[in-house]
This record gives C-alpha cells, sequence and structure tokens, in this order.
C-alpha cells in the first residue's frame, strides 16, 4: 500500500495529498465526522474529498439535521 497518494478531490477537482499509509497525518484525519455523516458523504462520492469540501459538507448535513427537527 502506498504511503501517499497525489489525488483530486472528487467534489471540487482541488489536488492535494492522500496519506492512506499514515491516515494519522492525512488532512482528512483532521474532520471529525460522525458515522452518519461519513455515511451520507458515501452515497454521495465514492473517493476521496479534500478537507474543506468535507468540512463543508459536515456543515451542510449538520444544517439539515437541525432543520429536520
Amino acid at each position: 500500500m502506498p504511503e501517499h497518494e497525489i489525488k483530486n478531490c472528487q467534489r471540487c477537482g482541488k489536488t492535494f495529498e492522500c496519506k492512506v499509509g499514515n491516515v494519522t497525518h492525512c488532512q482528512c484525519y483532521e474532520v471529525k465526522m460522525t458515522y452518519e455523516e461519513t455515511q451520507k458523504m458515501r452515497q454521495e462520492f465514492d473517493d476521496c474529498l479534500c478537507a474543506a469540501c468535507m468540512l463543508d459538507l459536515q456543515i451542510k448535513y449538520r444544517k439539515e439535521e437541525i432543520e429536520k427537527k
């Protein structure tokens, strides 16, 4: 398994370094999504997203949950 891989965000197209071999140092590790948020994201996308898009989706998902209440 490669330690680092250059990827393009499936949502915005931005290039970022995926550190699949050391996920605790990957940019996505900083975004703490709930299990439900992660599942929603996986329904929409089948590859990595940049941290900015993950954070944007997290905010979107949380707003949707608040609106349901």
